[in-house]
């Protein structure tokens, strides 16, 4: 037992050997981590104070260089308004242009119109008559048929009538109805002659309308622009002339040195 006991108690207490050993060999170990460290902590150090000037600001502008930074940016401004000013005037003649064209258009409109309308008050005034009477065969409903084809036709290549119209015409809509008097029908060719030209008149006015609205929407832009881009030269030729120039300062003459004289005796 007491064997046994001694044993025990050698197992629970590490001997001194083995404490010592792992001492010796974490301690350098430690060490040589913290020289390490210390070593790339000093050469960091040494890397930023040989170079400073990555570390410094960047120097200010100087008033000069403000100045003409700024001249620069007026020049450029006053060039680029300059060129969108004459692109908005050339914009503006175009439009004009336009408008003037539609406006011719809506007067040709107008008296093919006022043409129309007159010949369709006379068939009016000629529709108070009877109608001659013919004897209703198929003979006569066939060369009334072809009377009013060849009327529709000719009316069509001269442009009073378009061709929807045409189509109308031989497909019996729109109230076209060949089995009347060759009277009757032109009373209706005259009013849908009227009607036609009154319609292309409309539009005509309407493209005047809108045509006459971008010439002026383009006119006030070109003279928006052009006034912008006078004010910009105007700013850019007070900045020329008020800038402040650099005056050479004439250096001061050297002094002479004084030579000492004797005053004659008289």
């Amino acid at each position: 037992m007491r064997i046994l006991s001694t044993a025990f108690r050698f197992r629970e207490v590490p001997p001194m050997n083995t404490v010592l050993y792992q001492f010796l060999i974490e301690v350098p170990q430690a060490a040589a981590i913290w020289s390490a460290l210390l070593v790339l902590a000093l050469t960091t150090l040494a890397v930023l104070v040989a170079r400073p000037e990555r570390d410094r600001p960047a120097e200010e502008p100087s008033v000069a260089e403000l100045a003409a930074t700024e001249a620069a940016d007026l020049h450029r401004y006053a060039e680029e308004v300059a060129v969108a000013a004459g692109g908005a005037a050339q914009t503006a003649r175009r439009r004009r242009a336009e408008w003037l064209a539609t406006q011719e258009a809506v007067d040709l409109a107008w008296q093919a119109y006022d043409e129309a309308e007159s010949a369709a008050r006379r068939f009016a005034g000629a529709a108070a008559l009877p109608a001659p009477r013919t004897p209703r065969t198929p003979a006569e409903y066939a060369a009334r048929e072809r009377w009013l084809h060849q009327a529709v036709m000719a009316a069509h290549w001269r442009g009073e009538l378009t061709a929807r119209q045409v189509s109308d015409v031989f497909g019996r809509r729109d109230g076209w109805d060949p089995r009347r008097h060759p009277a009757d029908q032109e009373i209706v060719l005259a009013r849908a002659v009227r009607d036609g030209k009154l319609a292309v008149y409309r539009t005509a006015s309407e493209r005047e309308r809108s045509a006459w609205r971008a010439a002026e929407l383009a006119a006030e832009s070109a003279r928006a622009l052009s006034a912008e881009a006078y004010a910009a030269a105007e700013r850019l030729r007070r900045d020329v002339v008020v800038r402040p120039r650099a005056v050479a300062v004439p250096a001061a003459p050297a002094a002479t040195a004084t030579r000492w004289r004797p005053a004659r005796v008289g």
